[in-house]
């Protein structure tokens, strides 16, 4: 019999930074079966108690919840204690330490993260920027990104620049289809923009071709799925990054995230050494 455990994410905001947190906290545990109830926006006590009247006595509950109001965390905690249900604050303790390094007390206003500030701005424009950008796309002011991906069909440079978007970034994306597909603009790149190769295992790269077509129901290009085609197209982008010494991420094996981690690292150097 499966042990299923039933997660209650409470936010006073959007819960994106409880799942965040969840995520990586669940990653942690092989045999962890859970279903996950979201409840964001909740700031009354109200809206706790009928939370809690959805929680069953014979169900496993454990409660996590980022609540920056005090007074409502405390309710919160103290409903689940009658209830004999576990319950976790996943930022009380750290904004308490922080009060007491920084000697102030801390606004406990919910969405604060979210209010529409110039850095917020900086954020949709940045987003608006990447999807103009897209797939080689907006060449004639290239120049305005702060990242330029670059690799051959399916090495994840669109989801990869619509997350690094999402964190401010304006990033442009290049495939490579064949000898001219780089601008001579870039290649030059006189004002020295940070630029990045994709590359990832051919075999990846046909696992993840194949996939495509099927989702979308073509059988005709049989070149876009040919291994020694792919071989060839990987050899090719390879000894291009390495005559413009672009520095180059593999990423056969890595999540967007993790790709979008490489890159900022990349352009964090790139940055400190222009």
């Amino acid at each position: 019999m499966i042990n299923l455990y039933q997660i209650y994410l409470i936010s006073d905001s959007t819960g994106e930074t409880l799942d965040r947190i969840f995520l990586a906290l669940k990653a942690q545990f092989n045999n962890f079966h859970y279903k996950t109830n979201h409840f964001s926006f909740t700031r009354t006590e109200n809206q706790i108690i009928k939370i809690l009247e959805n929680c069953k006595k014979k169900e496993k509950t454990i409660i996590l919840y980022t609540i920056v109001d005090n007074k409502l965390s405390k309710f919160l905690k103290d409903k689940a204690k009658e209830k004999s249900i576990p319950c976790f604050s996943v930022l009380g303790d750290l904004i308490e330490s922080f009060s007491n390094l920084l000697n102030q007390d801390a606004l406990n206003v919910p969405s604060r993260q979210h209010i529409m500030n110039d850095e917020y701005y900086k954020k949709i424009d940045a987003i608006q920027f990447t999807m103009n950008h897209d797939d080689g796309n907006a060449i004639e002011d290239i120049d305005k990104s702060d990242i330029i991906l670059i690799g051959v069909s399916r090495t994840s440079k669109t989801p990869t620049s619509i997350y690094l978007a999402n964190k401010g970034y304006k990033v442009s994306n290049i495939p490579i289809v064949n000898n001219s597909s780089i601008p001579e603009k870039v290649k030059k790149n006189k004002l020295k923009k940070c630029i990045i190769g994709l590359i990832a295992e051919p075999e990846r790269l046909v696992e993840i071709r194949k996939n495509r077509m099927t989702s979308l129901k073509e059988t005709g290009n049989q070149k876009y799925t040919n291994l020694q085609k792919i071989y060839e197209e990987v050899r090719s982008s390879k000894n291009t990054f390495s005559k413009f010494k672009w520095p180059t991420i593999d990423v056969s094996r890595k999540s967007v995230e993790e790709t979008a981690a490489s890159v900022i690292k990349i352009y964090e150097i790139s940055r400190k050494n222009a």
